[in-house]
């Protein structure tokens, strides 16, 4: 009987010696894994491919399990998102070694890459667990989707901050995607999909939370996102890791300053010393994130694709906005500098909309942000 499509994806990856970088090249040259089983050992290592694993390849033949595992996915609510289909989160398909295919319960807006991850350790202080939720409730309240890891401690506190703000987040995995772990997360991981955000997982399903996995999904976690934020990082944390591939990636790298009196934030605090932007609040982040993204936000704005500068766009704002940017700019049309709380009062619109909208138009050039969370035209 021929394999299915989907069991060809997965197979890609169970065949000993193809790992995501030769995944990436085999795709490339052959442009799908039934081509690529088809291929001839001669084709495979014309290709670049090492002759073991190209011999390993040809004699390739259990689909049987990788079918019965596809036909799992409906039971578990989940799918299987392939590199070749447009919901695959374009941040991720730039890595160097990104999955050929992942598993996926919820949802996540592929097109929107104003993702922002935030990690740190699974025994936190407090105060770090506060400044994690608040960084999580922010950045969601703003727009980002909030990245991490489902771990206890730092991970858990990003997630449930972003969900406080009603806005969205996702959760990559070290383990399969039925498989919840720590077990204690378990309603926090259900409140996620439930929220719209997403659990996400490259491994089997069935596949336990091994440590030798998660150096993998630390990868994902940095690759999906713009920036890493590390809230707290011992010496030999596995943030730290995450920090590092972010910076592989061309990521930015983001921490926060801990008390060099406890063991807690000797790896982020080092971060800081090798020229990580310090953060302590929200703002430091997307100022540094701002240059990645305004491209992005002036194609959105202008409908004919153009490059119109930030004074003529700001001068024709009245005929191409959405009511709610009018009423943003207008509450600030005759004030020097409004407050936040004064611009969601005045405005009458939701909290989270009205930062959302501020973040939009400060990378458009549009507004400017002073400290004290105060706003002006610019």
């Amino acid at each position: 009987m021929t394999p299915s499509p989907d069991a060809y994806w997965l197979a890609l990856r169970r065949v000993r010696g193809v790992g995501p970088r030769i995944a990436r090249l085999l795709l490339d040259r052959f442009g799908s894994p039934a081509a690529i089983f088809a291929a001839s050992e001669a084709e495979l290592t014309g290709g670049g491919i090492p002759r073991p694993t190209a011999r390993t390849i040809r004699a390739f033949s259990d689909f049987a399990p990788l079918e019965k595992e596809l036909c799992e996915l409906p039971r578990l609510g989940a799918r299987i998102v392939r590199w070749s289909d447009p919901d695959y989160p374009a941040n991720l398909k730039q890595i160097a070694d990104p999955p050929p295919y992942f598993f996926i319960r919820g949802e996540f807006a592929a097109a929107d890459p104003r993702c922002v991850a935030v990690v740190g350790a699974r025994t936190a202080s407090e105060m770090g667990r506060r400044m994690a939720r608040r960084l999580g409730f922010e950045l969601a309240a703003k727009g980002f989707i909030v990245a991490s890891g489902l771990a206890r401690g730092i991970d858990a506190e990003a997630h449930q901050g972003a969900l406080d703000a009603d806005g969205k987040t996702v959760a990559l995995m070290g383990c399969g995607i039925d498989v919840i772990y720590p077990p204690e997360n378990r309603k926090l991981a259900d409140a996620i999909v439930d929220g719209h955000g997403a659990i996400i997982s490259e491994l089997p399903i069935g596949t336990p939370p091994l440590a030798e996995n998660f150096p993998g999904r630390n990868r994902l976690i940095a690759g999906l996102a713009l920036g890493v934020v590390v809230v707290e990082a011992a010496e030999k944390s596995g943030s730290l890791i995450t920090a590092r591939m972010a910076l592989e990636q061309d990521r930015q790298v983001f921490a926060v300053p801990g008390s060099p009196l406890t063991g807690r934030s000797r790896g982020s605090n080092r971060l800081l010393k090798e020229g990580a932007r310090l953060v302590d609040c929200v703002e430091d982040v997307i100022e540094d994130l701002a240059p990645q993204m305004g491209a992005l936000v002036t194609r959105k704005a202008d409908p004919r694709g153009g490059a119109d500068s930030s004074g003529e766009r700001a001068a024709n704002w009245d005929e191409s906005e959405s009511n709610e940017v009018k009423m943003i700019l207008n509450t600030l049309k005759d004030a020097e500098k409004l407050h936040i709380d004064s611009i969601i009062e005045t405005a009458g619109l939701n909290a989270r909309i009205v930062l959302n909208l501020l973040t939009e138009l400060e990378l458009r050039g549009l507004v400017t942000q002073y400290p004290g969370k105060l706003f002006s035209l610019a």
